[in-house]
């Protein structure tokens, strides 16, 4: 069996099997393909094949499906990963197009993802601990409580509402907001937190104690900006494809709930050269995703965060990675501003 004919009837097979979700037998590649040969010669090729563990038969049926290792030959193949249609690519900027703030970006990021690929979207926050404060804002909510607002230059808003443990005159909040911002502002969020520390020491006596609260507000904030989140949408796409999960689906749903399995496994995917990373199945580290595919790319030029898909072995490769590429690019667009 010549090795491009090999990989002809591997993609055709791929292909059949993720449209009809039925395995495939020889008589429908004959039908349903142009591949040049006999019946007999395909059913040779796919014995071929099966030996080489690219597919397999299910149970007692005459028709063969892909395995893991079959996907992962087919994916290496693709020269290139598709350009999206132009309605496609409207679709992504209408959905995209609005507000700024970083929340609200990868919300609409991830709900777009999930609407194209009929998977679940996942994407990463950006790192943040090169972000820098641009803003600091204090509300005074009722006797003893403050609303502490910290925005970073990225765009990304923490916010809490700390008792300051006695009541604090609005002037003295408005002053105490100005200093902290003089000193502060610029600053990482690497670097905020031993900053933070000095300021109670340079206010009156009196103002200290409040001093103290805010700042220690602010470096809880400055903590939660840092941590690694995901956000997730489409996880009622996964639920619908039951039927993809031979064993059960529960695993899989237990990782996405997770997060962290999700995090480690997104920071450790390496792109190839078409700046994509795909992981099939039982190459998968977690064995709670051992009957799943995660296709993901960075968005964020020289960092690590992703945005992605998860989904079913039985994916359609090309068009997810081409979404997947697609809406990062959209989305590195808008952070960049």
């Amino acid at each position: 069996m010549s090795e491009p004919r090999k990989l002809e009837v591997l993609r055709a097979i791929v292909e059949d099997y993720v449209h009809s979700r039925e395995p495939v037998g020889s008589k429908a590649l004959v039908e349903r393909h142009h591949l040049g040969v006999s019946s007999a010669t395909i059913r040779n090729d796919m014995a071929a094949l099966e030996e080489e563990g690219l597919i397999t038969a299910p149970h007692t049926s005459s028709g063969r499906i892909p395995t893991d290792k079959g996907y992962r030959l087919f994916v290496d193949q693709l020269a290139s990963v598709k350009p999206l249609s132009a309605a496609e690519r409207r679709a992504i900027s209408v959905l995209l197009d609005g507000p700024t703030d970083l929340d609200d970006v990868l919300e609409r990021t991830v709900r777009t993802l999930a609407q194209l690929t009929n998977q679940v979207a996942v994407v990463q926050y950006p790192r943040t601990t090169a972000a820098t404060v641009r803003h600091i804002e204090f509300v005074s909510l009722a006797a003893h409580q403050v609303l502490v607002v910290l925005i970073l230059a990225s765009g990304k808003v923490e916010q809490n509402v700390i008792d300051l443990g006695g009541a604090v005159d609005e002037d003295i909040l408005a002053g105490l907001r100005r200093l902290f911002m003089a000193s502060l502002n610029g600053l990482t969020v690497a670097q905020l937190p031993a900053a933070v520390v000095r300021i109670p020491l340079e206010v009156p006596v009196a103002e200290q104690a409040a001093a103290a609260r805010l700042a220690q507000g602010l470096a809880i904030l400055a903590h939660s900006a840092r941590e690694d989140r995901i956000v997730m949408a489409g996880t009622a796409n996964l639920a619908r494809s039951n039927n993809d999960f031979p064993l059960s689906i529960g695993p899989v749903l237990d990782a996405l709930e997770e997060q962290v399995v999700l995090l480690r496994l997104l920071e450790a995917m390496a792109q190839d050269s078409l700046g994509m990373a795909v992981v099939i199945g039982r190459e998968n580290p977690h064995d709670s995703l051992a009957e799943a595919s995660v296709v993901a790319t960075s968005y964020v030029p020289g960092e690590n965060a992703k945005l992605g898909v998860v989904g079913p072995t039985r994916m359609d490769y090309p068009n997810t990675m081409a979404s997947v590429r697609a809406v990062a690019q959209y989305l590195s667009r808008i952070l960049a501003g």
